[in-house]
């Protein structure tokens, strides 16, 4: 990831992207389209709009067609039994309908008064409304729980299918449907290759598999 922002130059070989080398191009255009979903959130004191849109680039359509791609401008399923992405109460300006209802909705330092799942979100749309060709997530469901990783995983599925995605994840469902998986193991790559392929070899994310359908299998008991 470090060396794909160009945070560090290679020392030696390089990096293509559709067949241009990364070194070669300016780093303002390169990551323009790259977007990077951590684990841990960014919100800035403001509004939704300043931290969806901080350099006011972008019309207030643009800005709630990417909430409502996400999902913070519908109205919530009542049935939903995920606690962080069903408590409003906190947001300013809310309904009880709505996740977000103005793009003038006031954001806390650390977006405090949104849960960890609506903050993610916001993330993500900010991703979405930049347009990036390139997704890394770094831990992006990590800090939520198992219902509101579903519906993470469901708006990044559907909304970033056209685009190349990064992955990094210990969640074993977060990273079955990639194309290629690498193992990582005290920083050295064990294993790359297909899921199915890995799956029929055997070895370290046979085994990680394994363990997380054993692991399954015992909460739904």
């Amino acid at each position: 990831m470090i060396a794909l922002l160009r945070i560090v130059e290679l020392c030696g070989g390089s990096i293509m992207i559709d067949g241009i080398d990364i070194a070669k191009v300016g780093l303002n255009l390169l990551r323009m389209n790259i977007a990077v979903i951590p684990q841990d959130p960014i919100l800035f004191s403001g509004s939704i709009r300043t931290n969806l849109d901080p350099f006011h680039e972008y019309s207030d359509s643009r800005l709630n067609e990417v909430l409502e791609r996400v999902g913070l401008k519908r109205e919530l399923n009542s049935s939903c039994s995920s606690s962080s992405l069903k408590n409003l109460s906190s947001l300013p300006g809310s309904s009880t309908s709505n996740a977000v209802k103005t793009l003038s909705d006031q954001v806390m330092e650390g977006g405090s008064n949104f849960s960890v799942g609506q903050r993610q979100l916001l993330v993500i749309a900010r991703s979405l409304l930049r347009g990036a060709k390139i997704v890394i997530m770094d831990e992006a469901t990590a800090s939520v729980d198992a219902d509101t990783d579903a519906r993470i995983q469901r708006v990044i599925r559907n909304e970033f299918k056209d685009n190349t995605c990064i992955t990094v994840a210990h969640r074993i469902n977060t990273i079955m449907d990639s194309d290629y998986i690498l193992v990582l193991d005290n920083g050295q790559a064990l294993e790359f290759d297909k899921p199915d392929v890995l799956l029929k070899r055997g070895g370290l994310f046979k085994d990680l598999v394994d363990a997380w359908e054993l692991e399954h299998k015992c909460e739904n008991r």
